[in-house]
């Protein structure tokens, strides 16, 4: 699985239409719910606001008005064929005066969104944890030269880590620190 690296958008013109796509890494559904409520205000007068969304088991897809099975599903396709996940893709139409047809229209969302994950660096998702830990302050440069993962830190009576890492990394560091809470999460490499 694989995941965006950062937020991005790609503007097409196809027979007067715009098609603007805009790929959004997200968590959650009421992350989902925020950025489309955004991305609607951003583009107030659009026609259409067709989209599709997967994070881990959870998939939905929109065709906005558009004809059924015209929009959210090639998005949809399309998010799948990169084998994504964590993504939200919106594509904004406004549209041109000139009916593309169903066929057309397919083809339209589906350029749309192949060539915005085109101009954007994707990173391996791996099942992992989330530790968090407790370090004395004396041990922080030791373990952070050896972390390759993304972490937070919290000054207490000692350095509170969250850590996300892999099986092996979270074994090692919970052998030689206290560990105070550890759950499976879906992490980027």
């Amino acid at each position: 699985m694989k995941t965006i690296k950062e937020n991005i958008n790609n503007k097409i013109i196809i027979n007067k239409s715009e098609f603007i796509c805009e790929l959004i890494k997200v968590y959650n559904l009421e992350q989902v719910k925020q950025e489309l409520e955004q991305i609607k205000n951003k583009y107030k007068d659009a026609t259409h606001y067709c989209y599709a969304y997967i994070i881990n088991e959870n998939k939905k897809s929109s065709d906005d008005g558009e004809p059924g099975g015209t929009a959210g599903v090639p998005i949809m396709e399309t998010l799948n064929q990169y084998n994504l996940d964590n993504v939200l893709c919106i594509v904004i139409r406004y549209f041109g005066g000139i009916k593309l047809g169903a066929g057309g229209l397919v083809r339209a969302y589906r350029k749309a969104v192949n060539d915005c994950i085109k101009k954007i660096e994707l990173k391996e998702l791996i099942k992992g944890y989330q530790i968090i830990i407790e370090v004395p302050y004396e041990d922080q440069k030791d373990l952070e030269y050896n972390l390759k993962y993304k972490y937070t830190k919290d000054y207490k009576e000692k350095v509170i880590y969250t850590i996300e890492c892999d099986k092996e990394t979270k074994e090692q560091i919970k052998n030689k620190y206290k560990l105070l809470d550890e759950k499976e999460k879906v992490i980027e490499i």
